[in-house]
């Protein structure tokens, strides 16, 4: 029998459905490879019994003969943003060390109704901030992929979403939670080699998901291919009245409308995302990716977004000024990390808890954020950055009198190295050039593998769609996935 830690969401799901394999079997098998995995620092808390109770449950429901959920039997990561009852959610900060939540997100309840057990809680970049997972207050993850030059230098995951995607990589889930803001499903998922999709702002509830940028903040399922995505989106997705944003429509079945036949589609290729001095590899596996989709039956058109360039230092206004409002709650009163000097008063165990549970990531975009929102300061920056966003919006709104897609590459370049770029914030920023306008905009995007570059290590797809339009970023990937047939896979060393 195929080891079951090789299968994704939906074989693990027909699997035990069919009764070739218990869902006690597979949670089993994930356990002990999470437990085997240390190395990698992907998991911040073990959950085995989380992941047994619910595989029990769903071999219970099969003996019984009751109709099974969509995710049954598939033992799934957590991210760490996410609060689930009784288990930490710290952000992977220090400022919230001993937060037991007593409440549910909505995502992972959705999860766990459709089957889903809990293998743990997942590494990240501290309260979503960052683009490699070295922001995070409890180490690096790193990433199970190595470079084929013989070295052994550790690479990054990708970020915030790093210990997801270094999780699913390495096959210690099938499936995992991310969030993406600016770029935080995608930019990890390109670096791994996996699948995953930010969708419409709106779709996955964002209540009991710890806040970043509430306006950008998304939920979104990261697996090993696009099926894997679609069904764990469905089980994710779905109107709260607990969240204001969230959009009060149907669940569309994703699953089965996938297609990979793209004849009467348009794919556009903007322009202004071929910069000066891109990097050959990545300009190559773009043009390797409308080939693939003009194969598919799609017809290729360049179009223009005029206003990305202004895209990156409109986000690192609105996303830092937001952040500071929202971490304006961790103050050592109520809850997590509280440092009380000697004969401190208040203000005194404010910034004492402050200075103490707070990274330096996170303080320089609290920084950044407070900065703008003042006074003086406020409309030559906030105010700038929200028109230069309603300007970017409208910029893929005309777009798509032009096209259905579009398609552009995820990440401006391969993993890099742990540390390379941990001393200059801007370079780190730069990662995220290519996934910030959408998400700006609140549309759906993706990221697919598309192949290997010169070292060995994966390269991503990014594809764009229009509101509400997650089936149209399926079927795209899914005609990309068949044609790239990215079957390459990190060597285990952890």
């Amino acid at each position: 029998m195929t080891d079951l830690t090789d299968l994704g969401v939906a074989d693990i799901r027909n699997g035990v459905r069919a009764g070739t394999f218990s869902a006690r079997e597979v949670a089993t098998a994930f356990n002990a490879n999470v437990a085997e995995a240390k190395a990698l620092n992907a998991f911040l808390i073990d959950t085995p019994e989380h992941a047994l109770a619910a595989a029990d449950a769903i071999d219970a429901k099969r003996a019984a003969g009751e109709e099974l959920p969509i995710m049954a039997g598939v033992p799934i990561g957590m991210k760490d943003l996410f609060c689930t009852v009784g288990v930490e959610a710290r952000a992977a900060s220090e400022i919230l060390n001993g937060f037991k939540p007593t409440y549910e997100s909505t995502v992972s309840q959705k999860l766990w109704d459709a089957g889903c057990g809990m293998l743990g809680k997942l590494n990240m970049d501290q309260f979503a901030m960052g683009s490699s997972n070295e922001t995070s207050a409890f180490g690096n993850v790193i990433s199970p992929w190595r470079r084929n030059d013989g070295g052994n230098a550790p690479l990054a995951p990708g970020g915030s979403s790093g210990g997801s995607s270094a999780a699913i990589s390495a096959r210690l889930c099938p499936a995992a939670t991310g969030t993406d803001t600016g770029g935080s499903i995608r930019q990890p998922a390109a670096f791994t080699g996996i699948s995953g999709i930010k969708p419409t702002y709106g779709r996955c509830s964002r209540w009991g998901v710890i806040a970043f940028a509430s306006s950008l903040d998304q939920a979104g399922p990261m697996a090993r291919d696009v099926r894997d995505c679609a069904i764990m989106l469905e089980a994710m997705s779905g109107f709260d009245p607990k969240d204001s944003t969230s959009l009060d429509l149907p669940v569309p079945n994703w699953e089965a409308g996938l297609s990979s036949n793209l004849k009467g589609k348009r794919v556009g290729i903007p322009k202004e995302y071929r910069m000066d001095g891109m990097n050959a590899e990545i300009a190559a596996i773009w043009d390797k990716g409308a080939e693939w989709l003009r194969d598919a039956g799609a017809e290729i058109v360049e179009v223009s977004l005029p206003h990305t360039r202004y895209a990156l230092p409109a986000y690192y206004i609105i996303a830092p000024a937001e952040a500071s409002s929202n971490l304006a709650r961790y103050d050592g009163v109520r809850y997590g990390q509280r440092n009380l000097p000697d004969g401190a008063g208040l203000q005194d165990m404010y910034a004492a808890t402050r200075a103490a549970g707070f990274g330096p990531e996170v303080k320089r975009r609290i920084m950044i954020g407070t900065y703008v929102l003042s006074a003086g300061f406020y409309d030559a920056y906030y105010t700038q950055a929200q028109k230069v966003r309603a300007l970017i919006a409208r910029d893929f709104a005309q777009v798509w009198e032009h096209c259905d897609v579009l398609l552009a590459p995820t990440a401006p370049s391969a993993a890099f190295g742990l540390g390379e770029n941990s001393d200059d914030p801007i370079a780190m920023y730069l990662n995220d050039v290519f996934a910030v306008p959408a998400s700006l905009a609140g549309l759906p995007a993706m990221s697919v593998p598309g192949g290997l570059d010169s070292q060995g290590l994966p390269l991503g797809l990014q594809i764009i769609g229009k509101p509400l339009d997650e089936q149209g970023v399926l079927n795209a990937g899914l005609a990309i996935e068949e044609r790239a047939g990215f079957t390459a896979r990190p060597g285990k060393w952890w």
